[in-house]
């Protein structure tokens, strides 16, 4: 009777940790945010809503039209309903956010509300943000995925130059290029 039940226990104490470790996996979950060809990545809440907008996106990518909206935030809707959680909250520039349920929020200025926190935006100036948004600029296509997706080159061709000044895809110049694809004159090239 002693060994059903340190078996039972251990298949209980099993099962939990296989839901912490899930938990904790959508707790340091990132999704990613593309508008024309930049990306940022956004650090997700733990809450019901995140855990149900993750379960969607790794069916596909979710894409959506959204509009500035007061001046501060770009809003729209998502297509689907998740699940709320709202609290009166003071946002802040970055912060990604469902109101109604339906609409995803995100924010360049600042606002104060009841919504229901998703996460946050990773941008390094306000400029950059505001640039990344297209803020005050009218309506932008987002997409929201759980990957970065691609590098943005969309061909790579195998041209010689001149002039062997290169910079890697990070951006570092590199100065005797060799394999690899690497911007030359401005142009993405492909050294083999």
């Amino acid at each position: 009777m002693r060994q059903i039940l340190m078996l039972l226990a251990a298949m209980l104490l099993t099962g939990c940790s296989k839901e912490s470790e899930t938990k904790a996996q959508i707790m340091t979950q990132k999704i990613f945010m593309t508008i024309d060809d930049k990306t940022l990545p956004v650090t997700l809440e733990d809450n019901a809503a995140t855990q149900a907008l993750v379960e969607a996106l790794q069916k596909g990518d979710i894409t959506y039209e959204a509009r500035d909206y007061g001046g501060f935030e770009k809003v729209g809707a998502l297509g689907r309903s998740l699940p709320t959680s709202d609290v009166q909250t003071t946002t802040r520039p970055g912060d990604v956010i469902l109101y109604s349920g339906n609409q995803i929020v995100l924010f360049y200025g600042s606002n104060s509300w009841s919504y229901t926190r998703l996460g946050r935006m990773e941008y390094s100036s306000q400029g950059e943000l505001e640039s990344f948004l297209k803020a005050g600029q009218g309506n932008v296509s987002v997409t929201m995925s759980l990957s970065t997706g691609t590098t943005g080159i969309n061909s790579a061709g195998n041209t010689s130059y001149d002039k062997k000044v290169a910079y890697s895809l990070n951006g570092h110049q590199v100065e005797n290029p060799s394999r690899g694809i690497f911007i030359m004159n401005g142009n993405k090239v492909m050294m083999k």
